[in-house]
């Protein structure tokens, strides 16, 4: 016997509770369970907090840094977690007493990637973050060791792969001094 998922709206997602500590992802109207982050994950969504946090701060720059609790709205049915997001001071302001979902485009989202969500991650996130004009979206591979970036371009993202000592460029810190294998070290 299978069980048919339970269909929410974004507005019952935002107050649903499993009475769990589970996490979760809207996805099509239906919840898909986020599964605990590997130590290797979690040591590179640290690495990338601290860097981003150091380089806004360096720069003064009205933007947060965010680990994966703050979601972002990609359509009406659709809510995603990235695992890391930096969102602009205003955005901050319009979750700061209620769920943390915003429903404007961050300004960068990094993914983590994961065995059971690649396609996810290089596909289907990838098409949903540009089309609700996400600027910068980093997938970030410990499984080949890469890291791609994803610049928004005219409705659609121009990809640039990094690996081993190659600088990564950003649009949004154009000061980053990180390289893909300090992120794929940490």
């Amino acid at each position: 016997m299978t069980k048919t998922p339970v269909k929410l709206t974004l507005e019952e997602y935002k107050t649903y509770t499993d009475g769990t500590d589970k996490r979760y992802e809207l996805e099509d109207g239906v919840l898909l369970e986020m599964p605990p982050a590997t130590g290797k994950h979690e040591a590179i969504m640290t690495l990338l907090l601290i860097y981003f946090y150091t380089e806004i701060q360096k720069l003064g720059l009205a933007l947060q840094v965010r680990p994966s609790g703050t979601e972002v709205q990609t359509t009406n049915e659709q809510s995603r977690r990235p695992d890391v997001c930096i969102i602009t001071n205003e955005q901050a302001q319009s979750i700061e007493n209620v769920s943390a979902i915003i429903q404007t485009p961050p300004p960068l989202v990094v993914e983590v990637v994961s065995p059971e969500w690649i396609d996810r991650d290089y596909h289907r996130k990838t098409l949903e973050y540009a089309t609700v004009g996400i600027p910068e979206y980093w997938i970030v591979d410990p499984l080949t060791n890469q890291v791609t970036v994803c610049l928004l371009d005219r409705g659609s993202y121009q990809r640039i792969v990094y690996e081993a000592n190659q600088q990564i460029v950003s649009k949004l810190l154009p000061q980053l001094q990180l390289t893909a294998q300090q992120i794929l070290s940490a």
